[in-house]
């Protein structure tokens, strides 16, 4: 125990001697640390606010981008209608876009079904033959009809051949068109 304080004694004794001089140093140091801190804390704060309150402006005014040049301008916004051509071109690159990302057999199907011939004749068959109305009509009345004619026939005992509900469904659609046609004539609108 003994060896421990005369070996604690000689490194105290090598040891330069702690004045009131230098803790006041110290302290000023550590203080001017502190203040420093603080103001660089208080600076970013309000760089932090200013950033926050230019991009909620920037939201505002319709979501300005905040990396824009100095000096550039966005475009105008466009008066006129926009052309067929610049539809057709648009329609073109966002289907090559969405066409890209999907599977080989998925692309193809894609480019099948969007091909100009293919969507014109759903278009066509969808305004003439295909009308929504008439093809519900058409599906009501079928289910109707072939129940009562089933029940019918099977009350009375006589065989059915099969022709009755491609029959019944063909008289509903008529119906359902008619209904669209009335209707057009009286209100002059599409659907």
């Amino acid at each position: 125990m003994s060896e421990q304080l005369k070996n604690s004694s000689e490194r105290g004794a090598e040891q330069p001697e702690i004045t009131a001089e230098h803790y006041e140093r110290a302290e000023k140091g550590i203080d001017n640390k502190a203040e420093k801190n603080v103001e660089s804390a208080e600076t970013q704060a309000e760089k932090a606010r200013v950033e926050a309150l230019e991009s909620a402006v920037s939201v505002e005014k319709g979501g300005a981008e905040k990396d824009k040049k100095p000096g550039h301008t966005a475009p105008a916004r466009r008066r006129t209608a926009i052309s067929k051509k610049e539809k057709t071109a648009s329609f073109n690159k966002h289907m090559k876009q969405v066409q890209a990302e999907l599977p080989p057999v998925q692309r193809a199907f894609s480019k099948f079904i969007h091909s100009p011939a293919v969507e014109k004749t759903s278009e066509f068959i969808g305004s003439t033959i295909a009308r929504p109305n008439a093809i519900l009509a058409g599906s009501i009345t079928a289910f109707v009809l072939v129940l009562a004619t089933y029940l019918i026939a099977k009350t009375f005992g006589y065989p059915l051949s099969g022709f009755e509900t491609i029959a019944a469904f063909i008289f509903g659609w008529i119906i359902g068109m008619m209904y669209d046609y009335i209707r057009l004539l009286v209100t002059g609108k599409k659907s």
